[in-house]
């Protein structure tokens, strides 16, 4: 439907340059929670603080624990061990419903035998509002998600755009102190889910809105958190900013799960205050500055992403020779997979100018590092999920 893919306005009493000033966020903290299934331990001492106000995503793969972890926030799980407080406030043993969370599922979770008003006014009700109230509230929610004309319809007579700024606008109808996100795009085209992640993550920027967003999709959790938590196996990888995420993984599993990286084994041969000097298995010596935590003669893996290395005709110092074995164009890039003499096969993507041929398959071309600054180094002896 062409109303699917409307972006969304925020009236001015609620745009940050509007009237009506932006109200500040609720902290969030998480102080060593572990969880368990009966002899399962589903998370293993998280601690997370988020700010007032801040956007945070747990990302990681299916069956990491973050979505328990979403259901311990909201209060339909009570933690084995650890407590969550909101500003403060422990709230482990406070019922769902007098959490003051909001929370869109995956699903949407809409009431289909309910119009679109009684389904934002649902909670409202259920706080035993003053219908007047409840009248002058959800009108302002389906203003803000520019749904106006929209109250009496029912979740069947929507597209699934629609159906997503419902089931936002009715967890931000009781002004929750928390918001409670569960891969709510997974459900949204492509393209529909770009317009959608745009606009929620103005909506809620606009309103100091604490969230805490659930998704596997790497881009999701780059583009939109202020911070990310990488999780696996139940335990917290890294948690910082999505820059310092990409740029500087602490773990081998945060460098392969969030982006692309090339793995390339070799041997940590020098090392000073200055950074480190790898000998790969072709020969090849790399200085990188970085410094590893490892002795000398230590068998290492160099993590590289392959927007930081370049493919040229002609050799230079330092260039490693390279046969091109297959070429993907991708709109405004191009991804290659490259093969070394040793027979280690390299991605490199490389920005494509207007009208530009990819390099030709099949060839000898030269590959080099952009930057000694864009590696990162771990022992060969670290586990991938830990």
């Amino acid at each position: 439907m062409a109303q699917s893919s409307t972006m969304l306005s925020t009236p001015e009493s609620f745009s940050s340059s509007g009237s009506s000033p932006v109200q500040p966020g609720h902290g969030l903290d998480i102080e060593g929670v572990t969880h368990r299934f009966g002899e399962v331990t589903v998370l293993n001492q998280i601690h997370l603080q988020v700010e007032p106000g801040e956007f945070v995503a747990l990302l990681g793969p299916s069956g990491c624990g973050k979505t328990t972890l979403l259901r311990l926030v909201a209060g339909f799980l009570t933690p084995t061990v650890g407590h969550i407080r909101i500003d403060g406030q422990r709230v482990e043993h406070i019922p769902t419903h007098k959490r003051n969370v909001g929370i869109v599922f995956q699903n949407y979770a809409l009431f289909p035998h309910m119009s679109v008003f009684d389904n934002i006014a649902y909670g409202l009700r259920a706080q035993k509002t003053p219908a007047s109230k409840v009248r002058s509230r959800v009108q302002e929610m389906l203003e803000l998600v520019q749904l106006a004309q929209m109250g009496n319809r029912y979740p069947s007579e929507l597209s699934g755009g629609q159906q997503q700024r419902i089931a936002l606008a009715r967890a931000l109808a009781v002004e929750p102190r928390i918001l409670l996100l569960d891969e709510p795009f997974s459900a949204l085209d492509k393209n529909l889910r770009l317009d959608m992640q745009i606009e929620v993550k103005r909506l809620l920027t606009e309103q100091g809105i604490t969230t805490l967003f659930v998704t596997h999709d790497q881009e999701e959790a780059l583009s939109m958190a202020d911070r990310i938590a990488v999780m696996s196996h139940g335990i917290v990888q890294q948690f910082d900013t999505p820059t310092t995420i990409y740029d500087r993984p602490a773990t081998l599993f945060v460098s392969q799960f969030v982006g692309t990286t090339n793995l390339i084994p070799g041997t940590l041969v020098q090392q000073d205050s200055r950074g480190c000097v790898v000998a790969l298995t072709d020969g090849t010596e790399i200085a990188l500055a970085t410094i590893p935590d490892l002795p000398l003669q230590s068998p290492v893996q160099v993590a590289i992403r392959p927007e930081n290395l370049r493919l040229s005709p002609n050799p230079s110092s330092g260039a490693s020779a390279v046969e091109v074995e297959i070429c993907l164009p991708l709109g405004a890039s191009t991804i290659y997979e490259v093969r070394t003499a040793s027979g280690l096969r390299i991605k490199v993507t490389q920005p494509r100018g207007m009208g530009a041929a990819a390099l030709p398959t099949g060839e000898t071309l030269y590959l080099t590092l952009t930057s000694t600054e864009a590696c990162s180094i771990f022992p060969v002896d670290d586990p991938v999920g830990m």
